[in-house]
């Protein structure tokens, strides 16, 4: 592919796969506890969620990536609310909400937790 034929660059994101190792326990942590919209699943070991658009794949097949994979960022208005909720409904965060960064319009704060499966998940939030 030549430089000349790739005029956009990457900018949207359709879906985004999460290793885990049984489908069985991760589909109900990530819809009943997290909240998401569930899709649909599919074999072998396949679970989809929407996520304001952007589809999440559960991904069984890949397990031995469990654990491994990219952190996903979830933004969220109200990050002391949402904290409050999760643990609540059991999520261990491995950090409460704190400033990570003080910019010249907002503030950006970060709580970091982890699935059923060790794979890192943060919720993040700009407060203006």
């Amino acid at each position: 592919m030549n430089s000349k034929s790739f005029h956009g660059g990457l900018n949207l994101i359709g879906q985004i796969a999460v290793p885990v190792t049984d489908i069985d326990r991760s589909i109900p942590f990530y819809r009943d506890v997290l909240g998401m919209r569930f899709l649909f699943q599919a074999a072998p070991g396949l679970g989809f969620f929407d996520c304001a658009g952007i589809r999440l794949m559960l991904d069984e097949p890949a397990k031995e990536n469990a654990g491994n994979g990219s952190v996903i960022y979830f933004k969220v208005h109200e990050i002391q609310t949402i904290y409050d909720e999760l643990s609540a409904k059991g999520v261990n965060f491995e950090t409460p909400p704190h400033l990570i960064a003080k910019m010249p319009d907002h503030d950006l704060w970060m709580a970091f937790f982890r699935d059923p499966d060790k794979n890192i998940l943060a919720l993040m939030c700009e407060i203006y």
